[in-house]
């Protein structure tokens, strides 16, 4: 029974420690103070400011738009670059290649953030492309550093998969192509949706690579949040991440929901 009701209590423990700070912000959101450290009783009042600041809210959107982009970005160059590493076997280089897909899995960001920066410089001094940093090098930003997770994810699931249906289709005397689109893609299905997700949510999180290679109208909502957040926390912010948070939980039930059906 001991052993038993100390692992409750470090389980718990180790919960309210995650998920504390997440509740205490919360909170503080419908504070009607402005003081974050003072609470002056209940208010959904920044909820209000939230929603006629138009610099978090032009923020918010372009996030949603480079995330959403460079995540189908990723999509498409992933699954190319997993597909080749599973199913073509040894080739001239593979091993450089591989190297090269797994390189943003274990390179910092801020070296990431510093390669991608003089890209884009040596790139505009010598084709005069990109004329300035901004949305679009943001967006090529994030889709070369999710390719590398899109990759491996789409690798795994084609390991896992094997190459059976796909021979059978073709001792059927289907083309690749028509094996490829009714075999192997409905295969790859879970795996282009996760790896579309994760690339998505790696895009809408960072800010070290988005500070290197953005320009000026192109702040994320990343780097306001992290710039406004240099003169202290306001409840504001609290908002917004309340905001995020319930978007997630409603996002997280409805899957959840969706998957106990099936």
């Amino acid at each position: 029974m001991r052993p038993r009701f100390f692992l409750m209590t470090w389980l718990i423990a180790c919960y309210a420690f995650f998920y504390a700070p997440i509740a205490f912000l919360i909170v503080l959101s419908f504070n009607a103070s402005r003081l974050v450290t003072a609470w002056a009783g209940f208010s959904p009042r920044w909820y209000v400011t939230l929603a006629h600041d138009r610099g978090l809210i032009d923020a918010a959107l372009l996030s949603l738009r480079i995330a959403a982009l460079s995540a189908t970005l990723a999509l498409i160059v992933g699954t190319l670059a997993g597909y080749a590493l599973a199913r073509f076997g040894r080739f001239r280089a593979r091993a450089a290649f591989a190297a090269a897909v797994a390189a943003p899995l274990v390179l910092p960001e801020v070296i990431t953030g510093l390669s991608l920066l003089l890209l884009f410089v040596t790139l505009e001094q010598t084709i005069g492309w990109p004329a300035q940093r901004g949305a679009i090098t943001v967006t090529l930003a994030h889709a070369s550093v999710s390719v590398a997770y899109v990759a491996v994810v789409v690798r795994a699931r084609l390991a896992d998969a094997g190459t059976t249906l796909e021979e059978a289709a073709t001792d059927l005397y289907a083309p690749p192509w028509r094996a490829f689109a009714l075999i192997t893609v409905p295969l790859l299905a879970p795996a282009l949706i996760s790896g579309w997700l994760l690339a998505f949510t790696l895009s809408l999180d960072d800010v070290v690579v988005a500070s290197f290679t953005s320009g000026p109208g192109a702040s994320t909502l990343p780097m306001v949040v992290f710039s406004t957040l240099k003169l202290g926390p306001t409840p504001e912010l609290y908002a917004l991440a309340t905001v995020i948070v319930a978007v997630v939980t409603v996002v997280l039930v409805v899957v959840g929901r969706v998957q106990r059906g099936r």
